[in-house]
């Protein structure tokens, strides 16, 4: 009889991506604003302002993320998403360079320990894009995060507390993890008998489908702890037939996987695009989850949508789709026991 990890690895087998691995993909995605500029066919007058932003937190897409943008759109939901503008250099009272707490629990060594029975391992810093709207563009992976030797006091930590049932791989994005680090990891947490839950939160999954591999795999149907990974799809248009595979595949190998977006103005601020984004994550075996308002971190308040706006969409969408298809509209505040829920 196969095990789990014989399927896993003939279902990886399986994922015909032309890229030759996803080590290199990483290594080869676009940093340089002329070069998506120059890929996309954008105006000129994006250019300037692109680089000066760039300057404050640095451009990061993958080329086969760039080729399911539209090109010479500078409207186009992915490209907001990745695209330096200058209104980011702009200081707009009430952002902040830690918008959800994250260094008020910090328990050290990359660990973060905010609500009861969870704790997040800040796993590395690197991460496969750069999303311009991202909570952590100013967090200290330098001084906080889970690598070397911090590793094995965070999970010493993690393994005398045992009122922790769940355990966040985060970062960064956990996905920039080598599997054999990974696998180090998910070894001594399955060790662990307090520990039920191991959650991956990624972004990689999306924007590299590459990385969703053989190894992987393995490490995800060789786990004792249930597995829940959570997608960050904010766009229908980002789930291109590389990415349903390889979500389907993590599926098969024994994951949960559910999704949290971010409401974001100019992107998915639109009942029909949230209506089909849901759609669509559910006929990939996603399961919506959360839909996050902004965290005010500095240089992103042109993304926000504001709250009675946002109550209201929902409002709508809830109209048009059952109810396990319509995610918890929601806001991270520091100091919270928990996320608080919007509009119930």
């Amino acid at each position: 009889m196969s095990s789990p990890h014989d399927a896993a690895s003939r279902e990886a087998r399986s994922l015909s991506y032309p890229h030759p691995g996803w080590q290199q993909a990483m290594r080869e995605a676009i940093t340089d604003v002329d070069t998506l500029c120059q890929r996309l066919d954008l105006p000129e007058t994006y250019r300037a302002d692109a680089h000066r932003a760039a300057t404050l937190f640095g451009l990061r897409v993958p080329t086969g993320y760039v080729d399911r943008m539209r090109r010479g759109d500078v409207d186009d939901p992915l490209l907001r998403q990745v695209l330096p503008l200058d209104a980011e250099t702009r200081n707009v009272p009430g952002f902040g360079l830690d918008a959800v707490g994250d260094m008020a629990s910090a328990a050290g060594h990359g660990l973060l320990h905010k609500y009861h029975g969870r704790a997040l391992l800040v796993t590395t810093g690197a991460c496969a894009v750069h999303c311009r709207y991202c909570f952590r563009r100013y967090f200290d992976y330098a001084g906080q995060h889970a690598g070397g030797s911090n590793l094995r006091q965070a999970l010493e930590h993690i393994a005398a507390d045992t009122s922790i049932s769940e355990v966040i791989l985060s970062g960064g994005d956990p996905l920039s993890l080598t599997n054999e680090r990974l696998s180090l990891i998910g070894t001594a947490l399955d060790e662990m008998t307090h520990i039920m839950r191991i959650r991956l939160h990624t972004r990689t999954a999306v924007v590299l489908p590459e990385r969703i591999d053989a190894g992987l795999l393995g490490w995800v149907a060789a786990r004792r702890a249930t597995v829940v990974i959570v997608v960050h799809v904010n766009h229908a248009n980002e789930l291109s037939p590389e990415v349903t595979r390889s979500l389907a595949a993590l599926k098969d190998a024994g994951a949960t996987l559910l999704n949290q977006a971010v409401l974001l103005a100019g992107v998915n601020d639109d009942e029909a695009a949230l209506v089909d984004l849901s759609e669509a994550l559910f006929a990939a075996g996603v399961l919506p989850y959360y839909i996050h308002l902004l965290d005010r971190v500095a240089g992103v308040h042109h993304f926000e949508v504001a709250e009675p706006d946002a109550v209201a969409l929902m409002q709508a969408v809830a109209a048009r789709l059952p109810g396990y298809l319509v995610p918890k509209l929601a806001r991270e505040l520091p100091g919270e026991p928990a996320k608080r829920v919007i509009g119930v």
